[in-house]
């Protein structure tokens, strides 16, 4: 028996491009599978359960199995006007965060962005709240608002503006005063990617504006800001989700109070499931919250598609 020769052998076929293409397919979702199981488990799991359990009347210390109870949940938050006034606080403390905070970190990532001395020492210095834990943040301001040892307070004293007063104890100032920190803490992230946008910048636009006799405004008009756009939409975007989604940083410093004045969503929702035991109530807060963040994340990827922008 001789074997076949090289010429003698039947030539393989080369594999269709579906073929390719389901190969790399493959080879693409193992390289994904170990990022997506934790996601998975640690993230839609919940997700699901958080829904699930929205529909029933699970309570903590019940000795009764959990009952299936439909919307009944859903239609007394709708009742609840302490939830919604909780949600009108939400929005107010998001907007109040984010739109201050978008403009103080523009103005910061221009003079960071500008040929200035010393200024790999102030881009540290700009990310400093950055590195810092939310309950040190909070504790530190809650300090600097302490109504008779605070640092604000004694500065008022020294300048002869007043006694000073409880910024966080009163119904009229904790809310800004917790909005104030707020801005604070989120600076760093929202300056680094506008900075970050800002360097992407050709610099040769800029120096043709120049010398085309554009002044500083109309060049951060015409060259900046087109530039700048889709990251401060994106950025945007994200700081109003974190902002709404707030929960340490206001629980530290307040708790909710007084009153209610600070009681954000997230911070009503933790007080049902683990002060009142409500875990089904507060499960359906859980998604009601969702359902309207994924709302306005559809409607600003909807703007973003519609204006030509890469998402």
């Amino acid at each position: 028996m001789t074997l076949a020769t090289e010429a003698e052998r039947p030539a393989r076929r080369a594999p269709t491009p579906r073929a390719r293409r389901r190969t790399t397919d493959h080879g693409a979702w193992f390289l994904v599978l170990p990022a997506l199981i934790p996601i998975l488990l640690l993230s839609v799991g919940p997700l699901l359960y958080g829904i699930l359990l929205a529909f029933t009347d699970a309570q903590s210390g019940r000795t009764e199995p959990t009952a299936w109870i439909g919307t009944l949940n859903f239609q007394d938050l709708l009742k609840d006007t302490l939830f919604w006034e909780s949600f009108r606080i939400g929005l107010v403390w998001a907007v109040g965060v984010t739109v201050p905070q978008f403009l103080l970190a523009l103005g910061l990532a221009l003079l960071l962005n500008a040929r200035l001395r010393l200024r790999w020492l102030a881009r540290a210095l700009a990310i400093v709240p950055w590195a810092m834990p939310e309950v040190v943040v909070g504790v530190m301001w809650r300090l600097m608002y302490h109504p008779d040892a605070g640092v604000l307070n004694e500065t008022l004293r020294d300048l002869g503006l007043g006694d000073g007063r409880d910024w966080l104890g009163s119904l009229g100032t904790a809310l800004p005063a917790v909005i104030v920190v707020g801005i604070w803490a989120g600076m760093p992230q929202t300056t680094v990617a506008l900075l970050a946008g800002l360097q992407n910048t050709p610099r040769e636009l800029h120096e043709a504006a120049a010398l085309d006799g554009a002044g500083a405004w109309r060049r951060f008009r015409t060259v900046t800001w087109p530039a700048l756009r889709p990251v401060a939409l994106a950025i945007t975007a994200l700081n109003l989700i974190w902002n709404f989604n707030a929960f340490a940083l206001v629980y530290v410093l307040t708790n909710g109070g007084p009153g209610g004045r600070t009681r954000l969503p997230m911070l009503f929702a933790y007080e049902e499931a683990f002060r009142y035991g409500q875990f089904g109530y507060a499960a359906a807060m859980g998604c009601v919250m969702v359902a309207l963040i994924s709302i306005v994340l559809a409607v600003f990827l909807v703007g973003r598609l519609k204006g030509g922008e890469d998402v």
